[in-house]
């Protein structure tokens, strides 16, 4: 089978040593592993497209949740299966899922677990399996990838510094939304749309508790300043985040976003692109078809 690896990060050696890694648990399991990488040549959404064309039945995809959701892209509705190594920092599809985030027992989960279909999202044809968000985050992490260029510096410190600017710039959208025919508007410095609802407040922030619901959970910060974004990002923090008062939520399944600027910067599972205005975001309901564990259960 095509292992898709994003190997970015690291010295040559211990990527080599990962790629021996990975064909030695395979083949331990019976299964004989063709391992890709993308390249100057072949990036990561070709490489993806090519597995999605090709006759295998389960592409693997190795990496972040942006490498995950690149191969996803690929993937969806084609009823190809998805297999998940989560080698990245966060890991947030893979732990909705339940997929084991060491790697021996995310192959395991490949070779030996249950095919479960579940829901991707969309914003201008482009599919997330998280989040995609407008406003404070996308400039941030612009920011902080400038300052890993040109000032070498660690990803989080990086994060650190282009997030303290993000808040002393604070820039501000104005949209439209419409939702559920009726239009909306609404300022604010910062719009998160999820793949499914998000847990909001409490330590499960960040979670999601179903993967199958078929919608999109749509989230905005009331008008604030630099100190009320703290005091929000505190409180859902301790599940003191009252909706009313902190942000707006909705549950849909699609969404149009206008705005005066004919182009927004826009993140994607933590990929940054610019799109054109309107954005339409929409659920794709059981669009993707991936390994998890036997026991696990995400449906409703």
């Amino acid at each position: 089978m095509i292992v898709i690896l994003n190997r970015a990060a690291g010295t040559d050696e211990k990527a080599a040593d990962l790629d021996d890694e990975i064909c030695r648990l395979f083949a331990a399991a019976g299964a004989e592993v063709s391992i890709q990488h993308p390249d100057e040549e072949k990036d990561l959404t070709k490489l993806a497209q090519e597995a999605a064309d090709g006759a295998d039945e389960l592409i693997v995809a190795g990496g972040g949740d942006g490498t995950i959701s690149a191969v996803a892209g690929a993937l969806a509705d084609t009823g190809k299966i998805l297999g998940v190594l989560p080698l990245g920092t966060l890991n947030h599809f893979a732990k909705d899922l339940e997929i084991p985030l060491e790697l021996s027992e995310a192959v395991a989960t490949i070779m030996h677990g249950r095919v479960e279909d579940v829901d991707a999202g969309e914003v201008n044809g482009r599919v997330f399996i998280n989040n995609s968000s407008l406003g404070l985050y996308p400039r941030i992490v612009t920011d902080r990838e400038k300052q890993q260029e040109r000032l070498s510096r660690g990803k989080w410190s990086a994060f650190l510094w282009a997030t303290l600017r993000g808040l002393h710039r604070l820039p501000f959208l104005n949209l439209r939304l419409t939702i559920d025919g009726k239009e909306l508007e609404r300022r604010t410095a910062f719009l998160f749309v999820g793949n499914n609802e998000y847990e909001i407040t409490g330590f499960e922030l960040g979670g999601r508790r179903c993967l199958t619901a078929g919608n999109l959970g749509l989230y905005l910060t009331h008008r604030t300043g630099r100190f009320g974004l703290f005091r929000l990002a505190f409180s859902a923090l301790f599940g003191w985040v009252k909706q009313a008062k902190d942000f707006d939520a909705f549950c849909v399944t699609e969404t149009t976003i206008e705005t005066r600027q004919p182009r927004l910067l826009v993140a994607t599972d933590g990929e940054v692109t610019q799109m054109r205005t309107p954005l339409v975001y929409r659920a794709r309901p059981r669009a993707l078809r991936v390994m998890v564990p036997q026991k696990n259960a995400v449906t409703p």
